[in-house]
């Protein structure tokens, strides 16, 4: 049976269908919309009314593209921006009037723990041993660590995503040396006091790291990290979005999510090898049992 996860983020919400064999996933439709509800959260932390009902049509078109693809079951999930908004139920309701599909707002350690999941199980070979997870988001940052057979032994979640640096610091096109400099210390200081397992393996996962396989391949070095930001800070938003192939709106959230991977990597004394799985998948997996 097909499966279908929408995963509306402080960012984007997307759709992600596909069916196992296996245990193993095969993806049968993706799309993604730039929804952005982080940057529309007010002082009063709530979503306006023109952004949960542009929200609840984005989802159920997507749940329309579900079902035509085939999922005989749509799960929808929300994650760090609509945990933190105060009327996050009329989301909910306004989705499932929609859609016909019930919103469930992950926790953060079921966001932890899931995009584990998805991750290590999307993996082409099986981690050595212990491996840690960073899914940096656009209003949050989780990190897992554990091991495929045992799951996630230790986990933490983080208010700061590509979003929030993004619409804190990075106002400019391109973004200035000196924007980059706040965002590094608003990074290096979220991080300050983290103290995660060692890990033998580390991997990358979200929309901020499949981007930046355009620019940096498949390993996230300080040296490649560098050279990105050179390129984002030199280059218009436009330029390097035709240049890379990637959508003007996640070149504008790029700088903020270069910023956290590099602070997470010299965190974790390891460069981090970007994969294809995470949330969604990991949503997915758990609903098919």
């Amino acid at each position: 049976m097909a499966c279908a996860c929408i995963d509306i983020g402080s960012n984007t919400t997307r759709l992600l269908v596909a069916d196992a064999r296996d245990g193993v996933l095969r993806e049968l439709l993706a799309q993604r919309a730039f929804t952005r509800i982080g940057k529309s959260l007010g002082k009063d932390k709530s979503i306006p009314a023109g952004k949960l009902a542009e929200t609840a049509e984005v989802v159920a078109a997507q749940a329309r593209m579900a079902r035509e693809a085939g999922a005989g079951r749509i799960e929808a999930v929300a994650t760090a921006a609509i945990r933190r908004a105060v009327n996050r139920d009329e989301l909910a309701a306004a989705i499932e009037r929609a859609s016909g599909v019930p919103l469930r707002i992950l926790t953060e350690a079921e966001e932890a723990r899931l995009s584990f999941v998805g991750a290590t199980r999307s993996l082409a070979a099986p981690p050595r041993d212990t491996v840690a997870v960073v899914d940096v988001g656009g209003g949050s940052t989780e990190i897992a660590v554990g091991t495929l057979a045992g799951g996630v032994d230790w986990w933490a979640s983080l208010p700061i995503g590509s979003g929030l640096l993004a619409d804190g610091y990075l106002h400019s096109d391109p973004p200035t040396v000196v924007e980059l400099d706040h965002a590094r210390l608003h990074a290096a200081g979220a991080f300050e006091g983290l103290a995660a397992p060692e890990a033998t393996d580390a991997v990358a996962v979200g929309g901020s790291a499949t981007s930046l396989r355009r620019l940096v391949g498949a390993e996230l070095r300080h040296d490649a990290l560098e050279r990105s930001i050179r390129i984002l800070a030199t280059t218009p938003s436009a330029e390097v979005a035709r240049r890379f192939d990637l959508a003007p709106e996640r070149v504008r959230l790029l700088p903020g999510g270069i910023v956290i991977f590099d602070a997470l990597s010299h965190k974790l004394g390891r460069s981090l090898q970007i994969v294809a799985g995470g949330l969604r998948e990991g949503v997915i997996l758990e609903a098919l049992g």
